[in-house]
């Protein structure tokens, strides 16, 4: 016997009953459809609890949903692989929680997710220019060159050290730079985790809709200015991911 739940994707406003077609995770074409209580929706399909499994693939199908919502309205992202046993508890849930999530689609209405990631292109300039910039480095290099074979160890681990240091010093003041004329125009920022030592930034902002061509623009000017040593990934409008991801229960 199978045992199906109720998958829950995203919250959104309306009284209205409504299908987004066969679009649902787990391979089985399920519809996607809303319950509502007051005014307040969540947007669920149903879902095999036996043959359900957590994977990429589901993860971005789940992503897609919330995309195809809110190409209509404003959503709160519900935190991947949340399932109710009922539709029951859903409505429960919103219910209990109503003055919160209500407080959450106000906050988010008419505004979208945008991300930036900034790479410098060339990691061994980087390197180089960090070394002719700082005299502790350049001592230790000078100390590998003339050190004994048991002495040359120790100084390539506080090379190491040093040029991590000044790596991370470099992304954050780069990064701040970059994101300066971007912040002022956002909602709010956030600055999410580095990968590697060439991503100097990784961040997302919340913008008002009406400002989305003028932060078009703006990234647009700085691809330019920084072309021939910094490589631009812009995303967006996505999901606010990074600015509310309703958790139901740890």
């Amino acid at each position: 016997m199978t045992e199906e739940g109720k998958y829950l994707y995203c919250l959104m406003e309306g009284n209205d009953t409504r299908n987004f077609g066969p679009i649902g995770i787990g391979g089985r074409d399920d519809e996607v459809t809303t319950i509502s209580y007051q005014g307040l929706s969540a947007v669920i399909s149903s879902v095999s609890l036996n043959k359900y499994v957590v994977s990429r693939e589901t993860m971005t199908r789940h992503e897609r949903v919330i995309e195809e919502v809110m190409k209509d309205c404003a959503v709160l992202p519900v935190r991947f692989y949340t399932v109710a046993p009922t539709v029951d508890e859903i409505r429960s849930l919103l219910k209990r929680r109503y003055a919160e999530f209500r407080n959450l689609l106000r906050y988010l209405d008419n505004r979208v997710e945008l991300g930036l990631k900034a790479l410098w292109k060339d990691m061994e300039a980087v390197f180089r220019e960090l070394a002719e910039e700082d005299g502790e480095v350049r001592a230790l290099q000078e100390k590998i060159r003339g050190a004994s074979a048991r002495e040359v160890d120790a100084a390539k681990r506080a090379l190491a050290s040093r040029m991590k240091r000044l790596v991370e010093e470099k992304k954050a003041q780069e990064g701040e730079d970059l994101v300066a004329p971007l912040r002022r125009i956002s909602v709010d920022v956030r600055l999410n985790k580095t990968r590697g030592d060439d991503m100097m930034c990784n961040a997302a902002f919340l913008v008002d809709k009406r400002w989305e061509r003028e932060f078009d623009a703006r990234v647009d000017q700085l691809t330019a200015a920084h072309a021939d040593r910094v490589k631009f990934i812009y995303v967006g409008p996505a999901p606010p991911y990074s600015f509310v991801n309703v958790v139901v229960k740890e």
